[in-house]
């Protein structure tokens, strides 16, 4: 998340301290800082010019003499009577009284500011004629992509009431003065609203003890105008999946290049000018965090946009280019015939702006993040809105975007808005009182002191004497319990404040479950008797899974694997510890016991929920090298070791011989006639021990004297 400390400047009512400072402050109570950007010495020496007249170039067709007026503010070059500067420019587009961006020689490129060897102008001769410095294109500027000339500044492209001098700093009238400050996605994973400028503005301001106020357009709920023009009919059959679903009909758009500010703006957040309809979506994204999409009107069929679970088999070609086949789990958008998006993440090709689009439809929804995670994994797309909707955006803001957008882009309203589905309210307010928030963090605050943090990243906050009556704002979807009250407390106090003592209250630990407990004695006594104890994946290649001659048809395919050689769930422990003792062997080891105490999971195993059973297991193997007094031995070892264990426990164990029919995944890896089934005298079926068959041994290519056991915890 990169954030200009110009567009927090703007947005908090308190100048800003020095950079390591804010940093340090934002490590210890925002989010980590992962890189710190200061633009202000790659765009230090760029000015605004004004070229007073152009000429060809005696000896080159495509060159142009050019004689700029910079105000004379730049040192060092020589000038015409008249104080102009002489550039000679290779552009197409360059011409008399234009606005452009000079580059003054012993000037950086600014995109080759980052090179190990970045190229720096100077004053020299092109073909005969001597040029100071140059004329900037966009790209070389690092703003955008545009290289077919160079930029061309016009009054419209100035945000504010500046106007445009000779000589102006083109760092300072497009805020190119600026601290980038690149903050950790992972530390907001739980605040949609810091995945946005005004968020992050926010609580900046709150953690210097700052009051904030956001813009009138985002903290009030607006109220929309009936408008005609364009047919329009949008629904919201997503069967709850999109809390809320808003549309409005927009007609006499132009696209064309944003203006200069906007594109510049977006470069500083990190984004890349497109066109100035896109643009303005992503801008707004980016500064409130809520993602929005345009469509081409004329484009979508029967004048139709909605949301709804997609039919399994249906087909789209997102804006990447790929065509993508979607099953009942997906949320898609759709015209009147066809699916035109994968809701929240990528809009299709079919309905993208382009060039000739002259109308157009604004989208801004809000859609379960549970089910665009899953939609994302299994489809392999990662987007910016995606990032944003998978961490619970509010469906309250969507009408504040849909009017900013309204009433900042150059068309017509030509429809009404449309809000399919309300969303869901904001939680019930909270009632709490200084005193529980002092015994949880060994503080000593009084109830107007917790009032006066929350206050200043805009909670409402009454008085009710002996508690506190705390409203979060509607972008807060993370405060639900009074223990977030408390750590959001906490957090904009600073931790690192609080007094260095116990909690107020029990520390009394809580009883370990029995299962733990067993855990624990299993490992305390493995020790003992010289076990290893090693911890693997329960995720799998298949090649493990057929080399312990199990069935890989039972085991759980992951559809978003970590590596494709983890691609199943385990079945059971064992053949994640046989994997592991040929690489022992290898190292020099002869003589040793491995262990783990893991889960499995098989196809036909399901709880009460209808979710996938966690098979605890706690599987040995014995491997060795040495020579064997008799050909059973290792088997004795390994039986001779769990009697031991099983007798630290305090249960008395039974033998028998396995039923030869038994054909479970667990058996899969054991030689039924030299193996045994593990009972207690009560005949509890605890799990197996013996010798494994020849070809898994050679599978995996382990010694010949090597035996293991398998034992289910749930017993």
């Amino acid at each position: 998340m990169k954030v200009s400390l110009n567009t927090v400047q703007k947005l908090v009512n308190f100048k800003l301290p020095p950079i390591d400072e804010l940093v340090a402050r934002i490590n210890a109570q925002l989010g980590g800082v992962e890189q710190v950007v200061d633009l202000r010495t790659k765009y230090k020496y760029t000015r605004i010019v004004k070229v007073v007249s152009c000429q060809k170039h005696p000896d080159a067709d495509k060159l142009t003499i050019c004689l700029i007026d910079d105000g004379g503010v730049v040192e060092g070059v020589e000038r015409n009577s008249d104080g102009l500067v002489q550039v000679v420019c290779g552009a197409p587009n360059v011409h008399d009284d234009m606005w452009a961006v000079w580059l003054p020689p012993e000037s950086t490129v600014p995109t080759t500011f980052d090179d190990l060897e970045p190229f720096v102008l100077d004053a020299r001769k092109l073909r005969g004629v001597m040029s100071y410095g140059m004329l900037a294109a966009g790209d070389e500027l690092d703003i955008n992509d545009d290289h077919d000339g160079i930029i061309e500044i016009t009054e419209a492209d100035i945000h504010g009431d500046q106007e445009l001098q000779p000589g102006a700093s083109f760092a300072e009238v497009f805020g190119l003065d600026d601290v980038i400050i690149e903050i950790e996605n992972k530390m907001f994973t739980h605040r949609p609203d810091c995945f946005g400028q005004l968020g992050v503005a926010r609580e900046i301001a709150g953690i210097f003890g700052r009051k904030f106020t956001s813009p009138d357009w985002y903290s009030m709920r607006p109220e929309f105008k009936d408008a005609s023009g364009l047919d329009l009919e949008v629904f919201n059959d997503s069967d709850g999946k999109s809390a809320r679903f808003m549309a409005v009909a927009l007609s006499g758009v132009e696209v064309k290049p944003s203006p200069l500010w906007l594109q510049i703006e977006l470069m500083r957040w990190g984004s890349k000018p497109i066109n100035n309809i896109v643009d303005l979506t992503n801008w707004i994204m980016l500064y409130s965090a809520q993602p929005t999409h345009a469509y081409d009107y004329d484009k979508l069929r029967g004048a139709k946009l909605g949301v709804r679970m997609a039919n399994n088999g249906e087909k789209a070609t997102l804006l990447n280019g790929k065509e993508y086949q979607f099953s009942s789990d997906d949320i898609v958008i759709v015209d009147g015939e066809r699916v035109i998006g994968l809701a929240g993440i990528m809009g299709g090709i079919d309905t993208e702006v382009d060039q000739n689009t002259k109308n157009i439809v604004l989208e801004v929804a809000n859609f379960d993040m549970y089910t665009l995670r899953r939609s994302a994994m299994r489809h392999g797309i990662f987007t910016d809105a995606l990032t944003r909707f998978n961490k619970g955006q509010s469906p309250l803001q969507t009408d504040r975007i849909i009017n900013y957008l309204l009433n900042n882009i150059d068309a017509e309203q030509a429809s009404r808005v449309f809000d399919e589905g309300k969303g869901a309210e904001r939680f019930d307010n909270l009632k709490i009182d200084s005193q529980f928030i002092n015994q949880r963090l060994g503080s000593d605050f009084a109830n107007q002191d917790v009032r006066n943090l929350l206050e200043n990243v805009e909670f409402s906050v009454e008085d009710l004497g002996d508690q506190l009556e705390i409203k979060a704002p509607f972008w807060r979807t993370d405060i639900e319990l009074l223990e977030d009250v408390v750590e959001e407390v906490g957090r904009l106090y600073d931790f690192d404040k609080l007094p260095r003592q116990l909690p107020r209250r029990s520390t009394k630990p809580v009883a370990k479950s029995v299962r733990r407990q067993t855990k624990q004695d299993i490992r305390d006594y493995m020790e003992k008797l010289g076990a290893n104890e090693v911890l693997t994946y329960s995720f799998i290649n298949e090649k493990v899974i057929k080399n312990a001659e199990q069935d890989v048809r039972k085991a759980f395919r992951i559809s978003n694997a970590l590596s494709p050689d983890l691609q199943y769930y385990r079945l059971s422990v064992l053949p994640s510890l046989l994997d592991k003792v040929h690489m022992n062997i290898k190292a020099g080891h002869d003589d040793f016991v491995l262990y783990e105490i893991g889960k499995g999971h098989i196809k036909d195993h399901y709880d009460d929920d209808g979710l996938p059973s966690e098979l605890n297991f706690f599987d040995a193997v014995y491997a060795s090298k040495k020579p064997a007094k008799n050909s059973g031995a290792a088997y004795f070892y390994m039986r001779n070791l769990l009697e031991k264990l099983c007798g630290y426990r305090g249960v008395e164990l039974v033998f028998k011989p396995i039923d030869s029919e038994n054909d479970s995944s667990v058996m899969r890896p054991f030689e039924v006639s030299r193996s045994a089934t593990v009972e207690t005298k009560d005949g509890q079926v605890l799990g197996l021990v013996g010798e494994l068959k020849q070809s898994v041994i050679h599978n995996f290519k382990l010694p010949n004297h090597v035996a293991a056991m398998t034992l289910d915890l749930e017993q």
